[in-house]
């Protein structure tokens, strides 16, 4: 299948590999315009903060000049046109919510960018060529969009380093890509299928051009890799996911090198080239961060050649938590890393947010990493499992992977609000964290923290590290309020302790939040019935002596009032604010909307006064 043949028209290739060509150009200019957006953003953080550390403003997070109001308003609006999303609440089906509003708009603009592709250049013409013509065509389109698919499924991500994101936060359009590469595939296959149906020649082309069912391999593993992907199948096992997606592209590469023609096998190099990069970066950052020379074993416990120790701890029937030791590298609050235990899986890796900020120089003789791990089936089950059954005496040798996530800088907004479910505060809480033990010059003078879970011993190691910052908050000066909300079972939290009883907290004005009136008599039926991640007024009372005596704390038996939680800090605050939340994609959906909602009310950056609100989203998926 000669794809320069022109069947009559000579300047049919020409047209295609044009088209081609065009496609990477506009690639590259989407590419380009979010790498200026970044540098016009780093232009913004790094002027705030030598305002703050330079004088007197009160508030710095405010745009400075002319250029910079401008770019606030532009923001504003793209942020609110971005951040809304539809949530299906359908048990069962809440995997087909679709993405946000910002993401559908970037999908629409790539698939004008592919149907224009495919229909352009009187490819659409009814002669004796129609059906081949178009089928040539969507063959170009399919090939070309190879290279880029490969390209957003890297972990060292070429587009992420440029713009400024992370592999995880281009995922989305991985699948998505992957699902217009089958759609064209389809096309390109289906129209040549029916000019040969049309001519009774089948038979012959099957057995005159072998390279024919090398193509129709290559859609059968496309159609695997779709139906494979999808979240109900992609949760059953985890593992086996991962593990057969990678075969399954390493195959289709083979399947189409043997099907393109000569002229337009470049593309798939190119993915190959991509794929060996990535493996390669990968490699060697498993090496560096796993292998040591010269260990100092006077330095820590954990210091040895090959890999690292960690502390395996089992907390309630639930959570581990496995605390790594000595690790030599730095992190950001935000980011990620990839777990292999070979005690409990011989081959097998697994991505963990670090539930902790990186220590600065003399606080910590250990530099260790500590990862949250909620109980599932797999990999998780047999690690809390281990962590029950050894105790925390034993030690086991773990190797690590990354960092990896590329999460924005923290400390240029002047109200930060973070919003988690359960163990979504391995997010939130180094964020946290690293606000209150950083020495440099700082924007934020308000932190409102919202912790939820369905059973408090979800939260307890978070709960008494939350304790821990509430004098440090004090010490620099930012004013920290603290709330947990435990919505079924027993509120057993109380200050310094993670077996106290207590019961729902009180109110406070520095809180931020809606009161509601008090219910008594339905706080046993609210635990019961509630969802943390559905929206319910905020109901407290008087908190017993032992809950009450930290002012800063608020302790909830019933669902929190996220949209009450945002707006108050919100209307309080004089400059910009940042809104950071992880949970399942029905909190996410509800925080965005909300954001969006509040932004579009209080009309920001329009005239009003209302200053920006940022909004950075980490959603629950596998």
């Amino acid at each position: 299948m000669d794809h320069s043949h022109s069947h009559g028209n000579t300047g049919f290739f020409a047209v295609n590999s044009d088209l081609a060509r065009r496609y990477w150009y506009t690639i590259a200019a989407f590419v380009g315009a979010l790498a200026l957006i970044r540098v016009v953003n780093l232009y913004k953080s790094q002027r705030r903060l030598r305002r703050r550390a330079g004088s007197s403003i009160e508030c710095p997070t405010k745009p400075s000049n002319r250029f910079l109001e401008i770019w606030a308003t532009l923001t504003a609006v793209v942020r609110e046109a971005s951040a809304p999303q539809l949530y299906i609440p359908l048990r069962g089906f809440s995997w087909l919510t679709p993405p946000p509003l910002g993401r559908v708009i970037a999908l629409l603009v790539y698939w004008i960018v592919i149907i224009y592709m495919m229909a352009s250049h009187e490819v659409i013409v009814k002669d004796a060529f129609f059906w081949e013509r178009i089928g040539y065509r969507n063959a170009w389109v399919t090939i070309t969009q190879v290279p880029l698919l490969y390209l957003l499924a890297s972990k060292c991500s070429i587009i992420g380093f440029v713009v400024g994101t992370s592999h995880e936060r281009l995922n989305w359009l991985h699948r998505w890509v992957g699902r217009t590469v089958f759609v064209t595939a389809s096309v390109h296959g289906w129209h040549f299928y029916t000019d040969w149906v049309r001519a009774e020649f089948v038979e012959y082309q099957l057995r005159m051009q072998p390279s024919i069912k090398y193509g129709i391999g290559a859609w059968a593993v496309l159609l695997w890799i779709l139906v494979s992907g999808l979240a109900p199948f992609r949760r059953m096992s985890y593992e086996l996911f991962v593990l057969q997606h990678l075969l399954s592209a390493i195959i289709f590469l083979w399947l189409i090198y043997v099907h393109v023609p000569s002229k337009a096998v470049y593309n798939v190099w190119f993915a190959i080239a991509l794929l060996c990069f990535d493996r390669a970066c990968r490699i060697a950052m498993l090496l560096w961060q796993n292998i040591k020379l010269l260990p100092n074993k006077a330095r820590c416990k954990g210091g040895q050649r090959i890999g690292h120790q960690a502390q395996l701890k089992a907390v309630g029937d639930s959570i581990t938590v496995v605390t790594i030791k000595d690790v030599h590298f730095k992190w950001r609050a935000g980011q990620h890393l990839y777990l292999w235990v070979p005690r409990i899986g011989v081959a097998e890796g697994h991505p963990y947010t670090i539930a902790c900020a990186h220590q600065l120089p003399n606080t910590c003789i250990c530099n260790s990493i500590q990862l949250v791990v909620r109980r599932h089936n797999g990999f998780s089950k047999r690690l809390h499992q281990f962590a029950a059954k050894t105790g925390r005496k034993q030690h086991v040798t773990v190797f690590v992977s990354g960092p990896y996530g590329a999460p924005p800088r923290w400390d240029i907004y002047e109200t930060i609000i973070l919003i988690s479910a359960s163990t979504g505060a391995s997010f939130t809480l180094p964020i946290l964290e690293s606000l209150l033990q950083t020495r440099k010059a700082n924007c934020v003078k308000r932190i409102d923290f919202l912790l939820a879970a369905k059973q408090g011993d979800e939260i307890d190691f978070y709960v008494s590290r939350l304790h821990e910052l509430i004098e440090r908050a004090q010490e620099v000066g930012i004013e920290l309020a603290v709330h947990i909300a435990v919505t079924q079972g027993p509120a057993r939290f109380a200050p310094g302790s993670g077996n106290v009883q207590t019961v729902v907290a009180a109110s406070s004005s520095s809180s931020g939040s809606n009161v509601g009136k008090p219910a008594n008599e339905k706080v046993a039926e609210t635990r019961e019935q509630a969802d943390i991640e559905q929206a319910a007024p905020l109901t407290r009372r008087r908190a017993s002596d032992a809950a009450s005596t930290d002012s800063h704390v608020f302790y909830s038996a019933v669902r929190p009032d996220v949209d009450g939680f945002i707006r108050g800090p919100v209307e309080a605050t004089g400059g910009e604010t940042s809104v950071v939340v992880c949970g399942g994609p029905s909190l996410v959906s509800r925080v965005r909307n909300c954001v969006a909602a509040l932004s579009d009310e209080r009309a920001v950056h329009k005239g009003t006064g209302a200053q920006g609100i940022h909004l950075f989203a980490e959603e629950y998926s596998f």
